[in-house]
């Protein structure tokens, strides 16, 4: 299909041919999802959106155009004067609105009269979004994984980090997702994304790897918070050889009492959170659990979290999901201190290219 000039098709993003993608929706737009790496100059922010389109219907089109027209110029020219104004002569853009339509249509137009070399994206994000959901259904079978595995505590997410510093391939789900996976995993001032951006998060992270080498990755279930893991990627992990990180109470103690440090300071938080196993575990049993988080006994707590929570739910999941995890290396952490893992980062990066090798 012929596109229309100055428009390309949404398998340009991968070629690197713009020095910048220019996203001009809305901010509510921008924050739900949008190109990673793009930057936000709205040609209508939302409630000018919203001011436009009350016209269109209660006026009529013409008064909309008109109001629209002129609340884009003035967003354009805004733009022009402050986050374009150093921009070089050569600068190339790349525009997109939610469908490629009007409002990339006129920013693009305006670049070019400038004499920037401006495209538009052909069918904006809408495509951009099409192409994400259908490769997320096949990027992940290119990659053979290797999933850590452990009881809560055990330093999965740590060892990740580690591998990533000594130089292997990971691939960081809780990172991206914006939450450690459990009933207090969410992360303090950091809110998950949407589904949308973590799709993106996703598609770009997988995008990013070298499909000829191994890829290090936590075990994790199909949500990790409120977000959903795409099925072909737990799918694949599912199958995949597996590393059990084994540590003493003491170590798994330390090591949650140091991840969930902000709860010390936000005690009805996680009386919250805790509320929420009352379905599993009954009111006597979390009321005491609040008991001891309100009079600050957090080695007392995190240790009952541990027996009576966390570690029967693992050992119903972990066995049942991931078939290859009784055939896994056991590793043991001998501390919760960095050189522990970094140790065990080094071992395994070792073992995975001595079974490459034969």
């Amino acid at each position: 299909m012929q596109l229309p000039r100055h428009s390309v098709a949404v398998d340009s993003l991968a070629d690197g041919a713009f020095d910048a993608v220019v996203d001009v929706r809305s901010p509510s737009e921008f924050a739900e999802d949008h190109i990673p790496g793009a930057i936000n100059c709205p040609v209508l922010d939302d409630a000018e959106r919203a001011r436009v389109g009350t016209l269109y219907k209660q006026v009529s089109p013409f008064a909309a155009k008109k109001l629209g027209a002129a609340l884009v110029a003035h967003n354009i020219a805004r733009h022009v004067e402050t986050v374009f104004a150093e921009r070089p002569r050569a600068w190339r853009p790349l525009v997109y609105c939610w469908r490629g339509g009007k409002r990339s249509g006129a920013m693009a137009h305006v670049l070019r009269e400038i004499g920037w070399d401006a495209h538009t994206l052909e069918g904006g994000y809408k495509a951009y979004r099409r192409q994400v959901v259908e490769r997320l259904t096949v990027l992940p079978a290119n990659f053979v994984f290797r999933v850590i595995h452990g009881v809560t505590g055990s330093g999965k997410s740590r060892l990740l980090h580690a591998l990533a510093e000594a130089g292997a391939q990971v691939l960081d789900l809780e990172g991206l997702a914006a939450h450690r996976g459990s009933v207090l995993g969410g992360l303090p001032e950091r809110p998950q994304p949407s589904q949308k951006m973590f799709d993106s998060r996703l598609l770009a992270a997988l995008a990013a790897l070298d499909a000829t080498r191994t890829v290090f990755v936590e075990g994790e279930s199909k949500k990790i918070g409120q977000l959903h893991v795409p099925d072909v990627l737990i799918e694949h992990m599912r199958a995949a050889d597996c590393v059990l990180l084994e540590a003493e109470l003491a170590t798994r103690v330390a090591l949650l009492n140091d991840e969930y440090r902000h709860f010390f300071e936000d005690r009805a938080t996680l009386e919250t959170q805790l509320a929420c196993l009352r379905s599993l575990h009954g009111q006597e049993r979390v009321v005491r659990w609040q008991s001891l988080a309100a009079e600050g006994h957090w080695e007392e707590l995190v240790r009952c979290l541990l027996a009576d929570h966390y570690d029967p739910a693992y050992r119903r999941s972990a066995m049942r999901n991931f078939a290859r995890l009784p055939q896994a290396i056991a590793v043991r952490v001998d501390s919760p201190e960095p050189e522990s893992f970094a140790r065990i980062a080094r071992r395994l990066i070792g073992v995975r290219q001595e079974k490459s090798a034969a």
